[in-house]
């Protein structure tokens, strides 16, 4: 099993030993999207070489982190404490747009923003438009139905919605959380959700329930989870705080009726009705890759594995949540590919061979009070493909101390401040 000492030391290594020589070709390095990938890739940048003239369009002016957000919905963090400025990428010498990116031109090199049809040219451009949702998969699931399904996928006011219905609920009420089939942004968040609201339910409404309605079979760290459910909320018993109906016992909702607070699932079109009803719609990459040419049959963009460059646009590379990797679509690995792209782009510009890259993800999860269990991958490019290396990494032992659970709740506060610092300072 992956020691921390040994994980950090990997870590460590991915971090971009590119010299900063200032090249007298001045470059310019556009960035669509400022999330977990898109803000390292600008800062590694402008690390790795000053020289390039780096272009950052984000139309939010604040980031709030997925990451972390699920404890919004427990109680135990404020909306708040996952909002992030990007005011800290001034320093770096970053142009910062912010507006929506809402066309690419691969033949002029160019990317449209929404303001008066402007044009901002490119040399390189970096894609990290995280996901989008598939509104037609699940009737009745509109945009215009978040407000009173909310998915809160996209940490922000959504997040807010949520917590507000919570708290608004009666105690006796069912939450149901529909999970919807892989790949979707971060596996287990799903499961760390259903374990935040547990948690704030039995200490403020111990009569309520949170219903999973799961489109897969298994999930990540389920054995992990299950364990934390059975020792905090009684799971497998007739007062357990979580049920959790998977795919072959009719999980895949298909259906929803807003008005009545009806969810419709399985093959026999079970009925199920809650006071609170979280939809994760099935997802795809974000839109600006769609309208511009660099997603496959799958909705996600295909990859040069190595590189990150867009197997379907030239000077195109597709990073995070969008990219088709093993990797799963979390924010540390999204940091993990930045870095390695952010290598392929500067040794491209500066005429040289890349190094042969290694990637990383870490996954922490905060089921309950002193309850922190996490995961950890190391991967490198074999054979024209990301592959995990075997044996290098693993989760938190099933037999794990007290202590040692407690342990992982610090450290995952730890990686949430080295995360948020990476990116913003």
């Amino acid at each position: 099993m992956l020691t921390r000492r040994h994980f950090l030391t990997l870590a460590a290594a991915t971090m971009l030993s590119v010299p900063a020589k200032a090249y007298s070709a001045k470059k310019k390095v556009v960035i669509i999207g400022g999330g977990a990938a898109g803000v390292i890739a600008a800062k590694y940048l402008r690390m790795a070489d000053p020289s390039i003239d780096v272009t950052l369009i984000e139309k939010n002016i604040h980031y709030y982190t997925c990451f972390m957000s699920n404890e919004v919905l427990g109680g135990d963090r404020t909306l708040e404490s996952i909002k992030f400025s990007y005011d800290g990428l001034q320093k770096y010498g970053i142009t910062l747009i912010n507006s929506q990116a809402i066309a690419i031109d691969t033949h002029r090199k160019t990317v449209r923003l929404l303001e008066r049809g402007r044009l901002v040219t490119y040399d390189r451009l970096i894609v990290s438009p995280g996901i989008d949702f598939r509104w037609d998969v699940i009737k009745g699931y509109t945009p215009d139905m978040i407000e009173k399904m909310p998915h809160a996928w996209k940490a922000g006011p959504q997040t807010l919605l949520l917590r507000q219905q919570l708290e608004a609920m009666k105690d006796g009420g069912t939450v149901m959380i529909s999970v919807p089939p892989k790949p979707y942004r971060c596996p287990v968040a799903p499961y760390e959700r259903a374990s935040q609201i547990a948690h704030y339910l039995k200490h403020h409404k111990p009569k309520s329930k949170v219903l999973i309605l799961d489109a897969n079979q298994a999930f990540g760290k389920q054995a992990l989870f299950m364990q934390g459910w059975e020792q905090l909320y009684g799971f497998g018993t007739e007062h357990s705080l979580i049920e959790w109906i998977p795919l072959e016992e009719g999980g895949n909702v298909f259906e929803v009726n807003a008005h009545e607070m009806r969810v419709y699932a399985g093959e026999f079109e079970d009925v199920h009705t809650a006071d609170v009803i979280n939809i994760i719609p099935p997802q795809k990459a974000g839109n600006i890759a769609y309208n511009s040419g660099l997603v496959d049959e799958t909705g996600w963009c295909p990859i040069n594995q190595k590189t990150f460059e867009s197997t379907l646009q030239k000077d195109i590379y597709v990073i995070g949540d969008a990219s088709i990797t093993i990797m799963p679509k979390s924010a540390y690995a999204a940091n993990s590919q930045a870095k390695v792209c952010v290598d392929a782009i500067v040794a491209d510009l500066q005429g040289r061979e890349m190094g042969n890259p290694s990637y990383i993800n870490t996954c922490y999860s905060i089921v309950g009070t002193d309850f922190g269990i996490s995961t950890a991958s190391i991967y490198h490019f074999k054979n024209g493909h990301i592959q995990a290396i075997e044996d290098a990494g693993g989760a938190s032992p099933l037999d794990a101390s007290a202590e040692y659970r407690k342990r992982e709740m610090v450290y995952a506060y730890s990686w949430f401040k080295n995360m948020t610092y990476d990116m913003f300072q």
